[in-house]
């Protein structure tokens, strides 16, 4: 199924005369404060999320999984989701492939498919958390770091072969997650596993393209629940630091501890030229992978607040891969990660609108109630206005969700693809 640009038009009509008498007024008002609306918007208009190809289906934890119905059952259908999303959205270009969910079958479709709908290839990531169908060795008790030299060697040969298929798309980044860890105290050498997990990692960089990137992601528990190998952003960065220049942190937002302040560790990551990139979703109690802004929308704003003066000051560090990455239990998974697109953006826009020099001088003057005020005004402005014209300069919907219910789409994509599909992934 494709979205024609005629009926997302068809859909702005009502909603069109609303959207301007909101731009007009916040525009107005944001120029009288100094802002430069038309380069605002343009930073919106090229901001682009990759959408991660286990996400297009439902959701579920160990008792249960509920189906919207219409998934995809394909690479090429989760493909054409995406452009469904990106054509409403106008920042879904992209999407994250997960290796083997989704092993392409012909490449050259695949590229002309996702060319044809504007979407790039993002990162591409290695599952060595699961025991796949006719492999020799098991992950059972680790995979990078595992005792045996004949388990990391599979595992370092998956993440290679994943390269090599990533780098057949266009892709330009790898990214490894790693569910090694102990349940018991005892279980594991702390030191031996890390040590091997390190040379693991560094057989892999060995393999990565010139102009490629390796981001080493992190998560404190789960599914082990004494120790985790990569726990934290330091474990994280020691890893990357030291397999080379071309390896990075990745930031999961909901992989920390309660109340762990993520922008401090965003903005340290940045000034040290290593933070590679995000996966957005949210959490209320640990890794829930909600949607993205749901739970902690301001905390969501203060990351954005770091990155946008990172961006701005530290070029040492890379241009970022940002991704959802977001479990759709009750949800319609299209429009979870609408909800999350547009959470990500205003998040963006309102860390656009902090005047970064009056917030440095007043933090200069030890004024902690100037800061403050600096902050939240920018959070407190309702930026949707400015989300909508960035949208439409680019053909997308006012109302992306609005526009996805009047078309029906779920009950289009039922209708092609029956009740019975299941997506690979989550």
């Amino acid at each position: 199924m494709k979205i024609q640009k005629d009926q997302i038009l068809s859909c702005n009509k009502s909603e069109i005369e609303s959207h301007k008498e909101n731009f007009d007024f916040l525009s107005q008002k944001l120029n009288k404060q100094g802002h430069d609306v038309n380069n605002i918007l343009t930073r919106l208009a090229d901001f682009q999320v990759a959408i991660p190809s286990w996400a297009l289906g439902a959701g579920g934890t160990r008792f249960g999984r509920f189906s919207f119905f219409g998934e995809p059952s394909s690479l090429e259908q989760k493909i054409e989701d995406i452009g469904i999303l990106h054509s409403l959205t106008q920042t879904a270009g992209a999407v994250s492939l997960h290796i083997p969910w989704d092993i392409p079958s012909d490449y050259n479709a695949i590229k002309e498919k996702a060319n044809a709908l504007d979407i790039k290839f993002d990162a591409v990531n290695s599952n060595t958390f699961q025991d796949q169908k006719g492999a020799k060795e098991s992950y059972k008790y680790g995979s990078l770091s595992n005792t045996s030299k004949a388990v990391r060697e599979q595992a370092i040969q998956h993440n290679l072969d994943v390269i090599k298929i990533g780098d057949k798309l266009g892709s330009k980044a790898l990214t490894v997650w790693l569910a090694d860890g102990s349940c018991f105290p005892g279980q594991n050498n702390f030191q031996t596993a890390f040590q091997n997990t390190q040379d693991s990692l560094i057989d892999i960089y060995k393999g990565l393209p010139d102009d490629w990137k390796m981001l080493v992601e992190y998560k404190p528990y789960e599914p082990n629940f004494y120790s985790t190998v990569i726990q934290d952003w330091g474990a994280s960065l020691m890893l990357a630091n030291g397999c080379g220049d071309k390896a990075y942190t990745l930031v999961d937002l909901g992989h920390h501890l309660p109340n762990s302040n993520i922008e401090q560790i965003v903005s340290i990551l940045q000034l040290k030229g290593k933070l590679g990139g995000f996966h957005f979703n949210d959490s209320k109690y640990g890794d829930d992978d909600l949607t993205v802004g749901s739970i902690k929308p301001y905390a969501l704003f203060l990351i954005f607040n770091e990155l946008v003066y990172g961006m701005a000051n530290n070029p040492q560090n890379p241009d970022l891969a940002w991704m959802i990455d977001a479990s759709h239990n009750v949800k319609d998974p299209l429009e979870d990660l609408i909800q999350s697109l547009e959470a990500i953006q205003e998040a963006y826009a309102k860390a656009l609108l902090v005047n970064q020099d009056e917030l440095k001088a007043a933090q200069l003057n030890n004024d902690v109630v100037k800061c403050q005020e600096i902050i939240q005004g920018a959070y407190r402005t309702d930026v949707r206005p400015l989300l909508e014209k960035a949208r439409l300069t680019r053909g997308g919907a006012i109302s992306p969700i609005n526009t996805y219910r009047a078309l029906d789409i779920r009950g289009q994509l039922i209708k092609e693809r029956g009740k019975n599909t299941v997506a690979t992934g989550l």
